[in-house]
Order: C-alpha cells, then sequence, then structure tokens
C-alpha cells in the first residue's frame, strides 16, 4: 500500500505556460505553480515548445518547467496537432528523466488537450492522477454536434474518468461537468482562479503611460476594453452591435479590442455599424497588459460562455470597472451592483446599459474598481487557493493508498451508459462480452 504521507512533488501537464500563452489556462499554472513551488510543493511543469523558449527552465526555487521539442511534421488538423503535442510531452519527459529521478507523488493533468500524455504517464509510473477541467466542448458549443467535437467530447470524458479528482474553476462548471461528462458529484472539488495583483500594477510614469494611451485613443477619447480571444464564444460581435447606442450617449467612447484570433468578420462589423473610426483591434497583448488596463475607463466582457472568467478577475485586480454577461462563473466572480455590473448575455442594449452606467457616473467607477480590488485579495488570492489544491491532492494520494481505482464499467450499465467514446476495443473485451463484464477495480 502506498503510503499518503504529505505532498512533496507534482508533475503538471498544461498545453500552454508562458511565454505560450493562448488562453487563460497559462497565467492560471504559471501562477499556481508559483504558489505551490513558494508553498514547499515541487513542481515539474510539462508542456509545449514556444519558438524562444528553454527546453528546461528553473523559474524559482521548487518549479522547473520542461518544454516539449517542436514537432518534426506538420499536422494535417487540430487534432493531429494536439497528438502530436502528446506524444512530444512524453518525449520530453522521458528525455528528462534519464538525467533526474523525481520521485512524484502524482500527476495534475490541465485539460483534454493533455489527457494522453497524463493517462500514458498515470499507467506507466503507476501514480494518481487530478485533473483540471477549466471548460468543456459541450459549453463551448452549446451542445456536441459534429465529429470533432464529438471525439473532443469523448477525450474530456476519458480524462474526468481517469483522474481521482477532478478540480473545477466555478459552481456553475461544477453544474456542467456534472450534466456534460456524468461526472460523479462526490469526485469534483470547486476551488476558483487566482490571480497575482502585482502582475496588474502599471510600474511606468504617467508620463509613459499618458504616450501609451495615445497609441489607443485620442487624449480627449475614453477606454472601453475588451481583452480575450477573438472567439465566438467570448461575445465581441455583442459588444461592437452595442456600441451605437453607447456612442449615442458617450460620443467621447472608443472600443479597444485586445486579444489573437481572426478579426476580419469583426472588422467588417464595426464598419457596417459606421464605427470603423471608434473600433481600434489590438491583437494579442500580454506584456503591455498592466497598462492598458491602467488606461481603461472600463472593461467589459460580453461572454456567451465562460466557467469562469479570468479577465474580469484581472480587471478587478487592477481597479477597472467591470461590465459582463450574467452567465457562468461571472455571476461567482463579479457581484452585481458592488463589484461590477452584470448584463443579460447576448443583448446588446443590456450591455449598452451596463457600459453608460459606469461612463456616466464617475463616482459609481471609482466604488466598483475599489471595491473590486478588494475583493481579489480576500478571496481570490493564491494563498487560500493552494491550501485548497494540496488539499486535493491530499485526497488523491488517500485514495491512491487505499488501493480505489475508477470504476472501468459496472455489470448492470448498459453500453451508452459507459460514457461518451469509451468503446470495448478500449477495454480489451469484445462488444458481446462488454455489458456483461465484471467491474475492473
Amino acid at each position: 500500500m502506498r503510503f499518503a504521507g504529505p505532498v512533496k512533488r507534482v508533475l503538471m501537464l498544461s498545453w500552454e505556460f508562458p511565454p505560450r500563452i493562448v488562453g487563460g489556462i497559462a497565467r492560471h499554472v504559471d501562477e499556481l505553480s508559483r504558489a505551490l513551488a513558494s508553498a514547499g510543493v515541487e513542481v515539474d511543469v510539462l508542456t509545449a515548445h514556444h519558438p524562444g523558449a528553454p527546453s528546461e527552465e528553473i523559474v524559482q526555487p521548487g518549479l522547473r518547467v520542461l518544454r516539449a521539442g517542436p514537432s518534426p511534421v506538420q499536422s494535417v488538423d487540430f487534432i493531429c496537432d494536439i497528438h502530436q503535442l502528446d506524444f512530444g510531452l512524453l518525449q520530453r519527459f522521458i528525455t528528462a528523466d534519464r538525467r533526474q529521478s523525481r520521485g512524484y507523488d502524482l500527476i495534475h493533468a490541465h485539460e483534454w488537450l493533455v489527457a494522453f500524455a497524463a493517462r500514458t504517464l498515470r499507467f506507466g509510473l503507476d501514480l494518481p492522477l487530478a485533473a483540471t477541467m477549466h471548460a468543456t466542448e459541450w459549453g463551448r458549443n452549446g451542445g456536441v454536434r459534429t465529429p470533432m467535437q464529438q471525439y473532443i467530447h469523448s477525450v474530456e470524458w476519458m480524462l474526468a474518468y481517469d483522474a481521482w479528482r477532478v478540480i473545477c474553476c466555478s459552481h456553475a462548471m461544477e453544474d456542467e461537468l456534472q450534466t456534460a461528462l456524468q461526472v460523479p458529484s462526490d469526485k469534483l472539488r470547486v476551488i476558483p482562479n487566482g490571480v497575482e495583483p502585482r502582475r496588474l500594477r502599471s510600474s511606468g510614469p504617467p508620463s509613459k503611460l499618458a504616450s501609451f494611451r495615445r497609441r489607443w485613443a485620442r487624449d480627449d477619447e475614453r477606454i472601453v476594453l475588451f481583452v480575450g480571444r477573438l472567439v465566438r464564444e467570448k461575445g465581441v460581435e455583442v459588444l461592437i452591435d452595442s456600441m451605437p447606442e453607447v456612442l449615442r450617449a458617450h460620443p467621447e467612447a472608443r472600443l479597444v479590442v485586445a486579444g489573437g484570433g481572426p478579426r476580419d468578420h469583426l472588422v467588417g462589423r464595426a464598419r457596417r455599424h459606421g464605427l470603423g473610426h471608434k473600433v481600434t483591434f489590438a491583437g494579442h497583448v500580454s506584456d503591455e497588459l498592466a497598462d492598458l488596463y491602467a488606461v481603461a475607463d472600463v472593461a467589459v466582457f460580453p461572454s456567451l460562455y465562460e466557467p469562469f472568467g479570468i479577465v474580469a478577475l484581472e480587471a478587478m485586480a487592477a481597479g477597472v470597472p467591470v461590465v459582463t454577461s450574467d452567465i457562468g462563473g461571472f455571476r461567482e466572480v463579479v457581484r452585481h451592483g458592488a463589484t461590477g455590473l452584470h448584463t443579460w448575455a447576448s443583448n446588446p442594449q443590456s450591455l449598452a446599459w451596463g457600459i453608460k452606467q459606469v461612463l456616466g457616473d464617475p463616482f459609481l467607477a471609482t466604488r466598483l474598481g475599489r471595491r473590486a480590488q478588494e475583493e481579489v485579495l480576500s478571496r481570490f488570492n493564491w494563498g487560500g487557493i493552494v491550501e485548497q489544491t494540496i488539499g486535493v491532492y491530499q485526497e488523491v494520494l488517500e485514495l491512491s493508498g487505499a488501493h480505489t481505482r475508477p470504476v472501468v464499467f459496472s455489470r448492470a450499465a448498459a453500453p451508452e451508459a459507459i460514457g461518451p467514446g469509451l468503446r470495448a476495443r478500449y477495454l480489451g473485451v469484445t462488444e458481446p462480452e462488454l455489458a456483461g463484464a465484471a467491474t475492473r477495480s
């Protein structure tokens, strides 16, 4: 029996880690791993290749980053790219382990993109697995319809099934995992995302900040800021559609859209509204994010789907008043009327109302920004989050020490109840044997 002592070493897998930043996972894994290392838990982060970033890096005492090499061949599609990523992660781990044995206590995988590498290491090293599910394919698309969506959905189910404990960032996400992936409630643990406030503080002198601001707006304009990926679920279209009404009340407003992704359709949408001169597309912003928040008058996040809303948390940490949609994690991160304003999702008129409230009332804007900063420090600090995370790790070790294993299938289970994507060939049995096979421990 494995002794479930205190957690000492963790192998963490993530498809993104700074300087590779695709979405919010990179920042989350970065700050979580740093905080764990500061709390005395040694962490190795196994992550994807990024041009110019070292293949091995000691970020701070107790935190090592191992980056896979570039793929030797060009992938034909996204799924192929992810499979090559997972093979690259495994190769990187094997070559690193030749030089230094780590004696890990457990594996912590973030999202389905690293599921196959995590599963291989779980069985190959005989280590228990914890997983953090940041979103689901079902939630992103309002259902699962296409073969690609079905495939990703199946891999998400596999990761959630393989893990001893599944961490999610909000109660909204907890409900989603139970609905979309049938994850048992006693397997789920809700731990919010956090943010490091110092990262969001602009350190430049006022003159430099004023010069930076002129890159995006004139001195007499007020900045309405969006930060996020330019994908449908983030609701940028709704924000653009709300701007004519905002500009009728506040002609001095200017929309600044900061984020990577295809934007031609958004540029065209702004032009059709006659807003070409009032919308600035800043592209992907990383190192200048703190300065961008510092010059914004209001930060707007009109997502159609949002498991947590870490961008809102970043804006709150920077002291910018926030306006969000009233969905998912936003309902838990932002308290309406106290630390920000909620508006109806996918409703340009409601969104315009929220933006006008902030732009038209400087006292409200100041109060929302101040209270939001206080809330970040009290509710979303990494000290408390790390304590909860280590608690989940300890649960996983105790379960592992008791020789518990996730149930593959039960004798009473119908094939369709076993889980999306699970096939007899994965289990080493024939289709007729599937329904009547005994439970594997």
